[in-house]
């Protein structure tokens, strides 16, 4: 068993997420409501550490009325345990769960990083590397997460849909383009080789949000 996994993103028509500087600030207010009303209907929120390292996010739910209770246990995909112990998403507003993987066992450094993490924060030691995330799904369910979002980073979402691991695409797109060849995509990672490979799509929903256009899919099995 494993959660319904939603991946959630924005975007500008040109498929970044980020700037080549990493300025993401791209969906409006609107959009933004409707993230953090996704994150309180779900069990979980998960992200890799590179989002941690250069975001330093919270992954609460704050920008509409809630409580603490409302905000998701949070899930930080990190193969060296490079997880600051100052980032914000080791406060005390929700559970956290680190995933990492057996490289720590391996590198002095990384293990101590490791065991000071285990004092503000659950930690998932996967016997491979990097983190298997099948195996990552089935504890996150057994941890009574029976829903996640998955808030990238980009190579985070390619590995997941690779396992084939994602049962829906939610993306705001915003009418912006910033170019850059250094610039994240929605989803980076190794890629294809080849188009019969592609993971296909079924749209089920689309509505315009402020200025934004939301897209949603389900993500049809292979």
């Amino acid at each position: 068993m494993k959660p319904h996994v939603i991946l959630n993103a924005a975007m500008t028509l040109d498929g970044k997420i980020a700037t080549k500087t990493g300025s993401s600030e791209i969906s409006g207010k609107k959009d933004l409501e409707r993230v953090h009303k996704l994150r309180k209907e779900v069990d979980g929120i998960m992200v890799g550490i590179n989002t941690v390292l250069a975001d330093d996010p919270r992954l609460t739910v704050h920008k509409i009325n809630s409580k603490k209770s409302d905000n998701p246990i949070r899930v930080v995909v990190d193969n060296q345990c490079r997880t600051p112990l100052s980032s914000r998403i080791l406060n005390d507003d929700a559970e956290t769960i680190i995933a990492t993987s057996d490289y720590v066992k391996k590198d002095d450094l990384a293990f101590e990083r490791c065991q000071k993490l285990t004092k503000v924060a659950d930690i998932f030691y996967s016997n491979e590397s990097p983190v298997n995330l099948k195996e990552l799904m089935k504890y996150l369910y057994s941890k009574n997460i029976k829903t996640l979002m998955l808030e990238g980073g980009s190579t985070l979402n390619f590995s997941m849909l690779k396992e084939n691991l994602i049962d829906e695409i939610r993306v705001c797109v915003a009418p912006m383009v910033v170019g850059g060849k250094n610039a994240k995509t929605l989803i980076d990672g190794e890629g294809f080789d080849f188009m019969k490979d592609a993971i296909n799509l079924e749209l089920k929903n689309r509505y315009q949000l402020g200025k934004d256009l939301i897209l949603e899919y389900t993500v049809l099995r292979f």
